[in-house]
């Protein structure tokens, strides 16, 4: 019963339900899965991953309550430096991007880290500097396409 209420949720934007030609053709264009999610933090992240266009795709990308974020960074031996925090990070063996569920603050700068936590899988490094450098070009085209999305939005008649 739960596959036929999911089913029924997927929709392509109109009141007709999504083909399987188009679950697939998505499936295969997004070939990562997002786990804990809402579904709009689903879709906002994948638009704004497909408006990055990455060298590389995380395999994964989990959205977790804090304190299991917590024991998770502690288990992969998660060095943070000092002064920083961390609401993402990136487990490079297994392409797993890991997100405090509980610190996600706006899709805006869901985006910004994002594209530092695709810096490392592009760079395949964990040090922050080089995630950094792979993340200024994707930071530029998530912006770039925000500037596009608002131009194209009709603004209400006064």
């Amino acid at each position: 019963m739960a596959f036929a209420e999911l089913g029924q949720a997927q929709t392509n934007g109109t009141s007709h339900p999504v083909t399987t030609e188009e679950t697939v053709v998505r499936s295969t264009a997004n070939s990562y899965f997002v786990l804990g999610a809402t579904p709009k933090q689903e879709a906002i992240l994948r638009a704004q991953i497909e408006a990055m266009h990455p060298e590389a795709l995380p395999l994964r990308i989990i959205f977790v309550p804090h304190w299991k974020y917590s024991n998770t960074t502690k288990t992969f031996q998660l060095h943070v430096p000092t002064g920083y925090t961390s609401a993402l990070f990136t487990h490079l063996p297994s392409r797993t991007v890991f997100i405090d569920a509980d610190r996600y603050q706006s899709d805006d700068s869901l985006g910004y880290w994002m594209a530092h936590e695709l810096g490392h899988l592009a760079t395949n490094s964990p040090k922050e500097s080089d995630a950094e450098k792979g993340a200024r070009a994707l930071r530029k085209r998530l912006e770039d396409w925000r500037t596009r999305a608002a131009q194209a939005t009709p603004t209400p008649a006064s």
